[in-house]
């Protein structure tokens, strides 16, 4: 230890019982920096180093990855944004365990069978491998499922029309009773949470996303909802049902994920009844653009999109499209904009979004953050344009 209290990064990287070499990797990414570099090129750190070493060595130890130990450490002066990321964490965690729990299962019931009668049920392994795979996806599968779940409650806090969007959808729906419904890609299944009350009697509702993750979040918002809704993890370009099997399909914000429109509307018009339909709904071009030129004012290399969705399947195209497809299109429009003034609420929606913002926001938070709250001081609010809809198709 030097007279100044100053730690070279030998001693200091023996005082925290760790290696020389992850001190050098944490300086490289820039999660810990020295706090004095002599002349020599010699690097030095101080107990308050020490201190910030040791959060980023409890953050690992708890399972988070290095690009959100450097958003909490460097930001942990916003206590919001340290609560949401411990809250998410702990979410992902309590999913881990469910996994394990099948793994756990899965292995027993296999042993059981070969205790029992000398062979082993090789479905039964092929189940454990499928659901060994699904857990490596997990992260991927909940921090989508959180990103949903923030960009949902952006629309439904600041929103102007009285009739949130999935009420609105849900009354273009005019479902009768013992009808049977689809929802291809349901999320957290929040289009029957907001409307149980009004769903007709007797109607079964089967719920299904290729994310196991999606779908267990769906089962928990919608656990008492009765024997009559059901929850499939699937691909819809491949639905497990025969031919003319539901009165509706619906696909909310997701034929532009799709990786073959094509296959995926034969296959909904193979499972649909005759004259029965097939609801879809996307985006305009100008819906939020608001936002995106916010961004952009503040870093012009900033896209929160990777691509453009609009342009794959939108307002804009997607009619002439499903026309090949489906007897009838219409077109419904979804009247509503947004006012927004509370600053937190901008930056969680767009840290949500699926573009490079978090490359270059990650080191400029702070400034990212007085940027956003002083254009709300300047203007009050900031007003955001909502192009949005649904295609209704008949077969």
């Amino acid at each position: 230890m030097k007279d100044n209290m100053y730690y070279s990064t030998g001693e200091f990287a023996k005082r925290a019982k760790v290696t020389i070499r992850t001190i050098r990797y944490y300086d490289k990414q820039g999660i810990l920096k020295p706090s004095f570099i002599n002349e020599s090129g010699y690097r030095y750190y101080t107990d308050s180093d020490f201190g910030r070493l040791q959060k980023i060595l409890s953050l690992k130890y708890l399972g988070f990855s290095l690009v959100e130990i450097m958003d909490i450490t460097r930001n942990d002066n916003n206590q919001n944004y340290v609560k949401q990321s411990f809250q998410l964490q702990l979410k992902l965690v309590q999913r881990k365990i469910e996994e394990l729990q099948l793994v756990e299962q899965s292995i027993k019931d296999t042993s059981k069978l070969f205790d029992e009668h000398q062979t082993v049920d090789w479905n039964k392994v092929i189940d454990l491998i499928h659901i060994t795979n699904m857990e490596k996806d997990l992260i991927k599968q909940y921090k989508n499922s959180v990103n949903v779940d923030i960009r949902i409650s952006l629309h439904k806090n600041y929103s102007v029309n009285p009739i949130g969007w999935f009420q609105w959808i849900f009354s273009k729906l005019d479902l009768k009773p013992q009808e049977n419904i689809l929802e291809i890609g349901c999320g957290n299944g929040e289009l029957w949470r907001v409307n149980k009350e009004f769903i007709p009697e007797g109607c079964s509702l089967l719920l299904s996303d290729i994310s196991v993750g999606m779908i267990g979040d769906a089962k928990k918002n919608l656990v008492n909802y009765g024997e009559n809704i059901s929850f499939q993890v699937f691909d819809c370009h491949e639905i497990p049902a025969p031919d003319n099997s539901f009165d509706y399909v619906i696909g909310n914000h997701m034929v532009f994920y799709l990786k073959d429109r094509e296959k995926a509307f034969r296959e909904i018009t193979r499972v649909l009844k005759k004259d029965r339909y097939f609801y879809c709904s996307t985006y305009g071009k100008d819906h939020m653009k608001e936002i995106e030129q916010l961004v952009k004012e503040f870093d012009s290399r900033i896209a929160l999109s990777e691509i453009n969705l609009y342009e794959i399947f939108g307002l804009e195209n997607g009619k002439e499209e499903l026309g090949r497809y489906f007897s009838d299109v219409e077109e419904l429009d979804y009247n509503d904009y947004l006012i927004v003034d509370t600053e937190q609420a901008l930056i969680d929606y767009i840290l949500s979004c699926h573009g490079n913002q978090q490359e270059y926001l990650i080191d400029r938070y702070t400034e990212f953050r007085d940027f956003i709250k002083k254009k709300l001081q300047k203007t009050g609010n900031l007003k955001i344009t909502k192009k949005a809809g649904i295609f209704r198709c008949r077969k």
